[in-house]
Protein backbone atom coordinates (compact mmCIF):
# COMPACT_ATOMS: atom_id res chain seq x y z
CA UNK A 1 0.00 0.00 0.00
CA UNK A 2 1.87 3.62 -1.12
CA UNK A 3 -0.88 5.52 1.06
CA UNK A 4 0.85 7.24 4.10
CA UNK A 5 -2.38 7.13 5.79
CA UNK A 6 -5.64 4.93 5.50
CA UNK A 7 -7.83 6.00 2.95
CA UNK A 8 -10.79 7.44 3.43
CA UNK A 9 -14.29 7.88 1.53
CA UNK A 10 -16.20 10.72 1.41
CA UNK A 11 -19.44 12.23 -0.07
CA UNK A 12 -18.98 14.37 -2.57
CA UNK A 13 -21.15 17.65 -3.25
CA UNK A 14 -21.28 19.64 -6.39
CA UNK A 15 -21.65 17.03 -9.18
CA UNK A 16 -20.14 13.76 -9.75
CA UNK A 17 -20.15 10.75 -8.28
CA UNK A 18 -22.14 10.53 -4.31
CA UNK A 19 -19.37 8.71 -2.67
CA UNK A 20 -15.93 8.72 -3.42
CA UNK A 21 -13.19 6.21 -2.37
CA UNK A 22 -9.60 6.08 -3.24
CA UNK A 23 -8.01 3.70 -3.00
CA UNK A 24 -4.06 1.81 -3.82
CA UNK A 25 -4.73 -1.85 -5.25
CA UNK A 26 -2.55 -4.15 -5.54
CA UNK A 27 -2.42 -7.15 -8.35
CA UNK A 28 0.15 -9.97 -8.59
CA UNK A 29 0.69 -9.97 -12.58
CA UNK A 30 3.00 -13.34 -11.99
CA UNK A 31 4.29 -15.08 -8.73
CA UNK A 32 6.46 -13.28 -6.63
CA UNK A 33 5.65 -9.95 -8.21
CA UNK A 34 3.46 -7.18 -6.47
CA UNK A 35 2.31 -4.00 -8.35
CA UNK A 36 0.17 -1.13 -7.05
CA UNK A 37 -2.21 0.18 -9.14
CA UNK A 38 -4.47 3.47 -7.94
CA UNK A 39 -8.06 3.15 -8.13
CA UNK A 40 -11.40 4.51 -7.10
CA UNK A 41 -14.57 3.13 -5.94
CA UNK A 42 -17.41 5.35 -6.69
CA UNK A 43 -21.59 5.67 -6.17
CA UNK A 44 -24.17 7.35 -7.61
CA UNK A 45 -27.55 7.65 -6.68
CA UNK A 46 -28.59 7.69 -10.56
CA UNK A 47 -27.98 4.44 -10.51
CA UNK A 48 -28.39 3.35 -6.90
CA UNK A 49 -28.05 -0.35 -7.27
CA UNK A 50 -24.18 -0.41 -9.07
CA UNK A 51 -20.10 0.85 -8.01
CA UNK A 52 -18.19 1.50 -10.24
CA UNK A 53 -14.94 0.60 -9.57
CA UNK A 54 -12.30 2.42 -11.49
CA UNK A 55 -8.36 1.36 -11.94
CA UNK A 56 -5.55 3.10 -13.27
CA UNK A 57 -7.21 6.07 -12.47
CA UNK A 58 -3.74 8.02 -13.40
CA UNK A 59 -4.81 7.36 -17.01
CA UNK A 60 -6.36 9.48 -19.38
CA UNK A 61 -9.15 6.62 -19.32
CA UNK A 62 -9.48 4.17 -16.60
CA UNK A 63 -10.58 0.94 -16.92
CA UNK A 64 -13.79 1.13 -15.04
CA UNK A 65 -15.68 -2.54 -13.81
CA UNK A 66 -19.20 -2.13 -12.66
CA UNK A 67 -21.17 -4.26 -10.49
CA UNK A 68 -23.40 -4.20 -8.03
CA UNK A 69 -23.54 -2.80 -4.78
CA UNK A 70 -24.99 -5.82 -2.63
CA UNK A 71 -22.15 -7.75 -4.18
CA UNK A 72 -19.45 -5.72 -2.21
CA UNK A 73 -21.35 -5.76 1.22
CA UNK A 74 -21.68 -9.35 0.64
CA UNK A 75 -17.94 -9.90 -0.50
CA UNK A 76 -16.90 -8.14 3.36
CA UNK A 77 -18.34 -10.70 4.99
CA UNK A 78 -17.68 -13.85 2.71
CA UNK A 79 -17.60 -14.78 -0.60
CA UNK A 80 -19.79 -13.45 -3.43
CA UNK A 81 -20.31 -13.62 -6.95
CA UNK A 82 -20.56 -16.33 -9.48
CA UNK A 83 -19.85 -14.60 -13.03
CA UNK A 84 -17.02 -12.32 -13.79
CA UNK A 85 -16.50 -10.28 -10.35
CA UNK A 86 -15.98 -12.11 -7.25
CA UNK A 87 -15.17 -10.70 -3.99
CA UNK A 88 -14.12 -11.94 -0.63
CA UNK A 89 -11.68 -11.64 2.41
CA UNK A 90 -8.24 -12.49 1.47
CA UNK A 91 -7.20 -15.96 2.13
CA UNK A 92 -4.01 -14.57 3.40
CA UNK A 93 -4.59 -11.72 4.84
CA UNK A 94 -8.29 -11.34 6.37
CA UNK A 95 -8.03 -7.14 6.76
CA UNK A 96 -8.02 -7.42 2.89
CA UNK A 97 -10.52 -7.74 0.23
CA UNK A 98 -10.09 -9.80 -2.83
CA UNK A 99 -11.71 -8.47 -5.98
CA UNK A 100 -11.48 -11.27 -8.82
CA UNK A 101 -11.95 -9.55 -12.54
CA UNK A 102 -12.58 -11.74 -15.05
CA UNK A 103 -12.56 -11.84 -18.69
CA UNK A 104 -12.56 -14.73 -21.32
CA UNK A 105 -9.29 -16.13 -20.13
CA UNK A 106 -7.83 -13.83 -17.80
CA UNK A 107 -8.40 -13.17 -14.53
CA UNK A 108 -6.65 -10.74 -12.05
CA UNK A 109 -7.28 -10.38 -8.29
CA UNK A 110 -7.23 -7.10 -7.08
CA UNK A 111 -6.28 -6.82 -3.36
CA UNK A 112 -6.97 -3.76 -0.93
CA UNK A 113 -8.10 -3.16 3.00
CA UNK A 114 -11.62 -4.34 3.71
CA UNK A 115 -11.54 -1.32 6.47
CA UNK A 116 -12.13 1.82 4.09
CA UNK A 117 -14.15 0.01 1.58
CA UNK A 118 -16.46 -0.74 4.70
CA UNK A 119 -16.59 3.17 5.30
CA UNK A 120 -17.28 3.74 1.68
CA UNK A 121 -20.80 1.80 1.99
CA UNK A 122 -21.41 2.80 5.02
CA UNK A 123 -21.48 6.02 3.22
CA UNK A 124 -23.83 4.77 0.07
CA UNK A 125 -25.98 3.54 2.29
CA UNK A 126 -26.63 6.67 3.94
CA UNK A 127 -27.04 8.14 0.41
CA UNK A 128 -29.32 5.32 -0.88
CA UNK A 129 -30.13 2.78 2.17
CA UNK A 130 -30.80 -0.75 1.38
CA UNK A 131 -34.15 -1.50 -0.47
CA UNK A 132 -35.12 1.63 -1.63
CA UNK A 133 -33.08 1.96 -4.44
CA UNK A 134 -35.96 1.30 -6.33
CA UNK A 135 -37.41 4.46 -5.70
CA UNK A 136 -34.55 6.35 -7.44
CA UNK A 137 -35.15 4.66 -10.72
CA UNK A 138 -36.64 6.47 -13.17
CA UNK A 139 -37.64 3.28 -15.25
CA UNK A 140 -40.05 5.31 -17.75
CA UNK A 141 -36.90 7.56 -18.72
CA UNK A 142 -35.08 4.42 -19.13
CA UNK A 143 -37.21 2.61 -21.16
CA UNK A 144 -37.27 5.90 -23.27
CA UNK A 145 -33.32 6.02 -23.81
CA UNK A 146 -33.57 2.22 -24.90
CA UNK A 147 -36.19 2.48 -27.07
CA UNK A 148 -34.43 5.60 -28.70
CA UNK A 149 -31.33 3.62 -29.55
CA UNK A 150 -33.06 0.73 -30.56
CA UNK A 151 -34.30 2.69 -33.08
CA UNK A 152 -33.17 6.31 -33.28
CA UNK A 153 -34.68 9.24 -31.31
CA UNK A 154 -36.47 10.83 -34.49
CA UNK A 155 -38.40 7.40 -35.11
CA UNK A 156 -39.13 7.12 -31.13
CA UNK A 157 -39.95 10.87 -30.63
Amino acid sequence: MTHQNTPRAWLRRNGGPDCVLLLDVTVSPCPGLRVSVPARLRYHRADPYAVHLDCHVDLEEPITWLFARELLVEGLEGWAGIGDVTIRRSSADGDLLAIALSTPGQTAVLHTPAGPVGEFLELTHRVVPAGTEHLLLDAGGLLRRILAEAVGPEKYE
